[in-house]
């Protein structure tokens, strides 16, 4: 399952995020941007119970995460 994780983190946080993100497992790619998301990440999982445990349990809990957006690609 191929998808695009966009976060929000607070100010000063982006940095840290990126690099806690980017040692993921299933994590392909992640860019720290100007604008709104802070971050845009490319996820690759086997399931979509696999891509709910990265985004929900583990992404969602870093220190400095304000929000995130998920977008499952289809082709």
């Amino acid at each position: 399952m191929r998808a695009y994780v966009l976060i929000n983190v607070r100010p000063g946080k982006v940095r840290e995020i990126v690099s806690a993100v980017s040692q993921m497992e299933g994590v392909r790619h992640a860019d720290a941007c100007w604008g709104l998301p802070d971050v845009f990440v490319y996820v690759e999982t086997p399931s979509e119970k696999r891509l709910n445990e990265l985004v929900i349990d583990t992404i969602q809990k870093l220190e400095g995460v304000e929000r995130t957006e998920t977008h499952i690609a289809v082709e």
